[in-house]
């Protein structure tokens, strides 16, 4: 059983790769940009007849949220173009086909959860080529699709350690505390990756760790584990502008994945230390 792991040098790529070999899985193929240009419809082609896949977990995608502002063709190319050529291939050979969307197809504004059958309304470039990627994947039924948020994981950059580098470089920092969302640790989103493609219950599922906070809270939270004592200031979404528009709501229903038997992923805070330890910063 060959399973195909793009963005194998990304962080979730990385955590996906991992937990497959610790399932005993052999014939893992992970790649990257220097291994295939999913944009490149022919060089896809001819890397499906080479590799044909049992699964493919598509974890590549542009994601620099506010760079897509000013370079929308090339967000476009890689989150739809790129997703429609594999998911074309995924179709002619009868792969399950993951695919990893994102909190930003949504616009943020509703007052609870958002539930995986919501009107998606993307405020962004980045929101919109995730979606439409999505548009994309839904073509071929042997899908699914996996929402996620505020991602963190070994293999990369993200919040958390950009917070720990601030935290030994400023004498206080001024974080956002009214964006809600639930941070997601990618060691604990791979094993449910995993256990998506071990099942044939496609559709569409919301997946983030479990319980809610702002990026402020998240902060606070970083530096109590980590033990960085700075002051840090919540402030309003307002007072720090960002090119593209970031959801103020980004909390997810996980129903979906009830309704199907799957587990839920860890408690945010214990996912938090775990990260931490394992980053050896504890």
């Amino acid at each position: 059983m060959k399973i195909v792991v793009t963005g194998v040098n990304g962080q979730l790529g990385y955590d996906v790769v991992r937990e497959l070999k610790s399932r005993g899985y052999q014939n893992i193929l992970g790649i990257d940009i220097d291994d295939l240009d999913i944009t490149n419809k022919t060089q896809v082609v001819e890397f499906f007849k080479k590799n044909i896949p049992a699964a493919i977990i598509h974890c590549a995608a542009y994601t620099s949220v506010d760079k897509a502002e000013d370079n929308k063709d090339i967000c476009i190319n890689v989150n739809v173009e790129g997703t429609k050529n594999l998911v074309e291939q995924a179709k002619k050979y009868d792969s399950k086909f993951v695919y990893i969307s994102t909190d930003y197809v949504f616009d943020g504004d509703k007052k609870s959860p958002y539930e995986i059958n919501d009107t998606p309304r993307p405020q962004s470039v980045y929101g919109e080529s995730k979606y439409l990627g999505e548009l994309e994947t839904i073509k071929h039924d042997k899908h699914f699709i996996i929402r996620i948020s505020w991602v963190f994981g070994k293999n990369g950059f993200n919040f958390v350690k950009t917070m720990l580098r601030l935290g030994k470089e400023k004498e206080f920092l001024n974080v956002v505390n009214d964006q809600f969302g639930s941070p997601t640790y990618t060691y604990d989103l791979s094993r449910l990756l995993v256990d998506f493609i071990e099942t044939n219950k496609y559709g569409i599922y919301h997946g983030t760790n479990e319980e809610t906070c702002t990026w402020y809270e998240f902060t606070k939270e970083i530096f109590k584990i980590a033990c960085i004592n700075i002051p840090v200031n919540p402030i309003m979404t307002s007072d720090y502008p960002t090119k593209a528009k970031r959801p103020k709501n980004s909390v997810l229903s996980k129903s979906s994945l009830d309704i199907n038997g799957f587990k839920r992923l860890p408690n945010w805070k214990d996912a938090l230390q775990r990260y931490l330890k394992e980053i050896e910063v504890i």
